[in-house]
């Protein structure tokens, strides 16, 4: 049941359930002290009503002490270890199995949901559930479980003076459940500003070149300056429902002791109740009460977290792409049969069908939004057909694990990352574990030296943020010094000199040479003129296959290839 209420992996859930009888335990030898405190009293008014010898000796009573104290040390250590301790290891195994999840999701996942939102996820979420179950789960099931076993002893001993400390505890949660739905919607509130906050933030550093130039600058500020503001009055929001119920809550709680001196003392009075039961149920409701204290603003809590943790059932219950840990595919023939696919209910190819052979190139041209980018996408399984199939060498690339399959590709992105390392490590990720003497190979033949020898430390300078030192024809260099240094037999490329100056694309289309050579090659083609040498060319149009053959033959028919070259000569 914990398990899936808290969305807890099976070790998890074991030692959760540790926490919880640790605390338990924590929490009875808390009240323990209690019988010591109630002896004691029971000797000093023995003593009041005449009595000469104490019931018990000073020596015992600083013995049990002693030994209550080294019990109670023992117990919260205890429960500090099974608490606190095995819930950071649950939330760093949390993050890890939220990488792993969003490694092994296809890319279509990724445009349907926006970054922050699963940076929020991954981060804020996770620690957010990290103090939940370090503190709130045990706590509050440990107080409820503990509170159970004293109360069928108060309600055994005596009922009346039982009841009087038991009722107002269910009152005082009822009170806090009424509050969860308020609470769950302004937590969600809350949640949808703080992300449209960090958007508009982010999206302001993204910008502030664009904006300064355009002189918006002040006028985007103001309407992040709102954002920020709503997410104040969100947040206050979001603590009025569970402040206000926490409140009540505790209110109603200490009227627990006020019953128990007004019916004790009646009953006292009235010769129905000893001295002795009166004082203990007074000390015990002192007690029993302390923990909710803590306990009603630990539910709220909760009931907070449990947005946080449908958010993660959500993203683990995305379905993944699966397959076989092996490729047996005959070749590296690249083909499309009747393939279709949609995009946020858009569809984006409908029956596309042809055949990328190996050792060729293959370019894909077409208007804007004819669905280039996607047939290669499809072509490496970063996304899955919603119809027809893509096969690799005979083999449906659906049937294997992405992992295996994106072993047998280079891709090259028109956009290019790059991380904020040296350019060795930045080349390095194309293949792991490359020597460097490797890498050096791979950069050499992707033209890097030229402006290598220009970096202060050479290869191991570091680039910067998505390595705003470098130029873009640089930063290309070094996408494609990636897939040279990687090897594959299938190579796909997002036409990688389109927005480049002639000097950068002569540097660029050596590298590519060296990078083509064998290869079975995709081409996303832009520039007409760089793709004159193509061994076959696909046409698409609104999604489908419009002509196929060979530059020359295709110029000969005066289709939409024909117009396309002659639009881009007229405008040259």
């Amino acid at each position: 049941m914990l398990k899936k209420l808290f969305a807890l992996s099976d070790q998890g859930e074991r030692e959760l359930k540790h926490g919880i009888v640790a605390t338990t335990i924590g929490h009875l030898c808390i009240m323990a002290p209690i019988s010591l405190l109630m002896l004691v009293t029971m000797g000093l008014l023995n003593r009041l009503c005449g009595e000469t010898e104490l019931t018990m000796q000073p020596g015992v009573i600083v013995l049990m002490a002693a030994v209550l104290l080294l019990l109670i040390f023992i117990t919260q250590w205890v429960q500090y270890n099974l608490t606190y301790k095995v819930a950071y290891e649950e939330s760093a195994n949390r993050r890890i199995t939220l990488a792993e999840k969003l490694r092994r999701l296809p890319l279509a996942f990724f445009g349907q949901r926006d970054l922050s939102d699963l940076t929020t996820t991954m981060m804020g979420d996770c620690s957010k559930l990290e103090r939940i179950f370090s503190n709130a789960v045990p706590s509050l099931f440990g107080t409820v479980i503990m509170f159970v076993i004293v109360s069928v002893g108060l309600l055994i001993m005596d009922w009346r003076m039982g009841l009087c400390i038991v009722l107002p505890v269910p009152v005082a949660t009822l009170i806090l459940i009424a509050a969860r739905k308020a609470q769950t919607k302004a937590e969600s509130r809350n949640y949808d500003a703080h992300r449209a906050a960090y958007d508009g933030v982010q999206e302001y550093l993204d910008t502030i070149q664009e904006l300064r130039s355009a002189g918006l600058e002040q006028e985007y500020l103001d309407g992040v300056e709102k954002k920020l503001d709503y997410v104040v009055k969100c947040a206050f929001r979001n603590e009025l429902a569970p402040g206000t119920a926490v409140t009540l809550a505790q209110l109603t709680v200490r009227f627990g002791l006020v019953a128990v001196l007004l019916v004790g003392g009646l009953l006292v009075a009235q010769n129905m109740l000893s001295v002795n039961m009166f004082i203990l149920y007074l000390l015990v409701a002192g007690r029993v009460y302390e923990p909710f204290g803590s306990c009603f603003m630990l539910m709220a809590e909760l009931f907070s977290a449990f947005v946080s943790i449908e958010r993660t059932k959500k993203m683990e219950a995305t379905v993944e792409q699966t397959g076989q840990p092996v490729c047996k595919n005959n070749g590296y023939d690249i083909e499309f049969k009747d393939v279709s696919f949609s995009y946020n209910d858009e569809l984006v190819l409908n029956g596309i069908s042809f055949v990328a052979k190996q050792e060729q190139i293959t370019a894909l041209v077409g208007p804007s939004g004819s669905g280039k980018s996607t047939v290669s996408r499809l072509a490496a399984r970063f996304w899955d057909a919603d119809a027809g199939q893509v096969l690799l060498g005979g083999v449906d690339v659906t049937t294997v694990e992405p992992e295996t399959l994106f072993k047998n590709y280079a891709i090259v992105f028109q956009d290019v990352t790059l991380f904020d390392d040296s350019v060795m490590e930045n080349i390095r990720l194309g293949r792991a574990g490359a020597t460097d003497e490797e890498v050096l190979a791979a950069a050499r033949a992707a033209q890097c030296e030229e402006f290598v020898s220009r970096l202060p430390g050479g290869y191991y300078s570091n680039i910067g943020e998505n390595g705003c030192a470098l130029s873009g024809g640089e930063r290309q260099r070094i996408s494609i010094a990636r897939a040279i240094l990687k090897d594959a037999p299938v190579v796909i490329l997002d036409e990688a000199t389109a927005s480049m100056d002639a000097e950068n694309e002569n540097l660029v289309q050596q590298a590519l040479s060296v990078l083509l050579r064998g290869k079975t090659v995709l081409v996303i083609a832009h520039r007409m003129r760089t793709i004159a040498n193509v061994d076959k060319v696909v046409v698409l149009e609104q999604g489908r296959v419009a002509e196929t053959g060979t530059p020359e033959e295709l110029l000969n028919q005066k289709g939409l290839f024909y117009r396309l070259a002659e639009a881009q000569t007229v405008h040259r």
